[in-house]
């Protein structure tokens, strides 16, 4: 009934209600193109998926993607993150139309495919890291976790519903890479959609803060002393850098859960009623971590209230640690179903509160600069996952001792994150 009315509260604001919408219809155009590069790249029946082919695919898409996020940081504490927002839009549905010409004319191979797909996906960095430090100027300061819990997990669910609908529509469009191009085509909508509502809302609205700054080309030429000044505020700040070391360092193994799935759906599951392999089969274990992220949308509010973020955060990588080994060793789709809910479950709950944590910590300043790194390092620990993944795992996926590695590096994050921040609040 409490979260009812805070969330009601929430809605009652103008601004909050218009970047609430931009974030869901970009997420779920984000969900559709996806779904066409995941169809086009790891499930087209006319190539074969291995891990290291797994591996460079997300390395060639994420590690220039990761890379643009320090820049973007320097550029959103100087420009208005409202144009942002538009323009990051546009942007993006101008590279998904360049990406679906070369899926028709030359298949998801070379150069040109693979420097499009990243580009088209590189510009999100903007627009994410711009939502996240544009949210403090639409509500209050009491209000950022359940804002946090609602906008993040609002998103994480639209995109999978985004990556559905994708899907439906390459089934009506048709296998191969002609209907991944029609996938592509169709998520302009939305983000044109995302574009006409960032753009009434007032210029000046998200900030940042007038102050007096470089001349952009200035700027540029600082972009390095710029992110050294950001990588100081957190270093000065330890509640903010311990939330994310513990975040960052949880990704690298939801990344090697994450490619261990796809191999799993892609090469050693089988149809089983209801329960289905290939690309199908991987959107319902999307499905599943993304009603996760739902449970743990309605909860983190209340429990980050009660308990602190702190043993919360602690909580949800414990939570990890266990369920991961519980429901993986079966190596069976019904168990792994479960296991996503509750890595889906865990991995929200924990971003939740760190999220909040960042925002409460860091200067408006610096806020843009900072929600980059933290983005930055939140994708090339993905990368990372990746690579080691290449390396560890069979062509099928399935492996003991690398699922033994990834519930035992959640402990470690738990007992660490929770040890540290215990002896933080008992010497405050």
């Amino acid at each position: 009934m409490v979260r009812g009315v805070a969330f009601r509260g929430l809605l009652r604001r103008q601004w909050f209600r218009r970047l609430y919408g931009t974030r869901l219809a970009a997420q779920c155009a984000d969900g559709v193109f996806q779904a066409s590069l995941a169809s086009a790249v790891f499930f087209n029946p006319d190539h074969q998926t291995d891990p290291k082919q797994a591996a460079a695919g997300f390395v060639v898409l994420l590690l220039p993607y990761s890379l643009v996020g320090p820049f973007a940081g320097v550029f959103l504490d100087r420009w208005r993150r409202q144009r942002v927002l538009v323009f990051a839009n546009i942007a993006r549905s101008t590279l998904v139309v360049a990406t679906a010409v070369l899926l028709l004319t030359v298949g998801a191979r070379g150069f040109g495919f693979d420097l499009a797909a990243l580009a088209a996906v590189s510009v999100n960095r903007f627009y994410l890291a711009a939502l996240s430090a544009s949210l403090p100027h639409v509500v209050t300061r009491g209000q950022l976790v359940l804002a946090n819990a609602v906008t993040t997990t609002s998103g994480t669910v639209i995109a999978a519903v985004g990556g559905g609908l994708g899907l439906a529509i390459r089934r009506w469009a048709g296998s191969g890479d002609g209907g991944s191009a029609v996938v592509a085509i169709s998520s302009c909508v939305l983000y044109a959609t995302s574009a006409l509502i960032a753009a009434v809302m007032p210029v000046d609205l998200l900030g940042p803060e007038p102050r007096s700054t470089q001349p952009l080309s200035t700027a540029v030429r600082r972009v390095a002393a710029g992110l050294v000044e950001g990588a100081r505020h957190v270093a000065a700040r330890p509640r903010s850098r311990r939330a994310l070391l513990a975040i960052c360092a949880s990704r690298l193994l939801f990344g090697m859960s994450t490619i261990g799935s796809l191999l799993l759906y892609r090469n050693y599951f089988t149809d089983h009623g209801v329960l289905r392999a290939g690309l199908v089969g991987l959107g319902q274990v999307f499905a599943a971590a993304a009603i996760g992220y739902v449970v743990a949308a309605i909860v983190t509010p209340a429990a980050a209230i009660r308990f602190g973020t702190a043993r919360w955060i602690t909580a949800m990588f414990g939570l990890a640690a266990i369920t991961q080994l519980a429901f993986g060793l079966w190596f069976q789709m019904a168990p792994l179903l479960v296991g996503a809910f509750f890595l889906g479950a865990s991995a929200s709950g924990a971003k939740i509160c760190v999220d909040t944590t960042v925002q409460e910590d860091i200067d408006d300043h610096y806020r843009g600069r900072v929600f980059s790194l933290y983005d930055t390092g939140f994708n090339l620990t993905f990368v990372v996952a990746a690579v080691i993944a290449a390396f560890s795992l069979p062509p099928n996926g399935k492996s003991y001792p690398v699922l033994f590695a990834i519930s035992a590096g959640y402990a470690l994050i738990a007992g660490w994150y929770g040890a540290s921040a215990a002896r933080a609040s008992a010497t405050d």
